[in-house]
């Protein structure tokens, strides 16, 4: 009961930031808000050689009717959030084509797959139960910081894009758990200077990110896509963007 209360508390409030609000803007140009101009900055900020570079003129639409500004926060959060993503794929696959962790996958004594293999055959014999388990714990994550942790506006609403809410509701009334940032509160002290020049290192280190795991997919996917990897790359015949491939599939209910 207490859990549920909760979920409710978090998805009321969740609903509440999509209600019309003004979205307030900070004089100085920093990550706080999501105004054109300041993007601009952050781009020059991120990359002075080349600068604000939007080619689809995403910067200028306005999605689902929310206003620019909102259209804004939603590119910035989803940006910053696969770029976080693309960082712990990324450092995965080279630890994963090292060595694998020595005890036990399952409960019945299944061993992690092999070190020999390619990190997506090593996915691929991932147990199907174990891979919805997986999904299940990113699809609570998901929920938590769309519903901004219960105290948090949306990140279309005025919340600084890129910031996870904190567990402190779920903490105190239902188990305890870390955040996911600085869960010993070491940076509390941190200047708003320092904390913009980590920001700016972290959506510079997520695109590079993004670009080194496709980089990797590529080519073990179709040889010599990437030529620099062309003496790294492991062959893999399956399909990297079928994650339950041979396992479970929709379409295999109508065929």
């Amino acid at each position: 009961m207490k859990l549920g209360a909760i979920v409710l508390s978090a998805l009321a409030t969740g609903a509440s930031a999509f209600t019309p609000a003004s979205v307030s803007h900070s004089s100085k140009t920093s990550l706080n808000s999501a105004a054109k101009a300041e993007l601009e900055e952050i781009a020059k900020k991120c990359n002075p050689t080349i600068g604000f570079y939007d080619p689809l003129a995403l910067a200028d639409k306005d999605f689902w009717g929310m206003g620019n500004d909102a259209t804004i926060a939603f590119l910035r959060q989803s940006e910053i959030k696969h770029g976080r993503i693309a960082m712990f794929a990324f450092v995965g696959y080279c630890v994963q084509s090292s060595f694998t962790l020595p005890w036990a996958q399952t409960l019945a004594g299944a061993p992690h797959p092999s070190a020999d293999l390619v990190p997506e055959a090593q996915w691929d014999a991932v147990p199907l139960g174990a891979k919805w388990q997986i999904f299940a714990v990113i699809s609570a994550l998901e929920l938590w910081d769309e519903c901004g942790g219960g105290y948090l506006p949306h990140y279309t609403k005025g919340r600084k894009p890129g910031q996870y809410p904190s567990f402190k509701l779920f903490r105190d009334n239902v188990h305890p758990v870390l955040d996911l940032y600085d869960p010993f509160g070491f940076n509390k002290k941190m200047s708003e200077d320092k904390k913009e020049k980590r920001l700016i290192a972290e959506i510079n280190n997520g695109r590079l990110a993004m670009l080194g795991i496709f980089g990797f997919l590529s080519a073990d996917k179709v040889a010599g896509s990437v030529p620099a990897l062309n003496g790294i790359a492991i062959p893999y015949s399956g399909d990297p963007m079928v994650p339950f491939e041979g396992q479970f599939s929709y379409l295999s209910n109508f065929s």
